[in-house]
């Protein structure tokens, strides 16, 4: 069988006009700029199951599956296919769970987010803020981060 591609799972909290974002750090992607929660399918789970697990190990929150909506597909120009999952509603208190990963969490405004946001977070977020559930990023030959 052949291997799965790799998936990305984001997920997107939003307080009126805005966004939850990590400050990473000690990664190896994208150190020291600010990130949507994310992390990677693992095999054998599904997409639902995956954004639930992430919300689990990197927020400390508990979503309702009926609560989480996929609101964007991203196809990254590496092959990455990225899935932007909304959760509208979460159990629990939003702790930074992977301190060694993440620096710090913090609310954004989503319409101006940072210069040191991950480049392909922010133009999911302002595709998706634009009505857009499907992009594609960096098939212009540049590949910011």
């Amino acid at each position: 069988m052949p291997a799965p591609q790799l998936v990305d799972l984001h997920l997107i909290l939003r307080d009126g006009g805005r966004v939850l974002m990590g400050l990473r750090q000690n990664t190896g992607f994208a150190d020291g700029r600010y990130h949507l929660p994310a992390g990677h399918l693992e095999h054998g789970e599904t997409i639902v199951a995956g954004a639930i697990r992430e919300a689990r190990e990197e927020l400390g929150i508990e979503v309702d599956p009926a609560d989480l909506a996929l609101v964007h597909v991203m196809h990254h120009h590496s092959g990455r296919l990225a899935l932007f999952f909304e959760a509208r509603r979460w159990s629990g208190k939003i702790t930074n769970a992977e301190p060694d990963k993440c620096q710090s969490l913090d609310w954004l405004a989503s319409g101006r987010l940072p210069e040191n946001a991950v480049a392909y977070a922010r133009a999911a977020l302002a595709m998706i803020d634009s009505g857009c559930n499907v992009g594609a990023f960096g098939w212009d030959g540049a590949e910011p981060i």
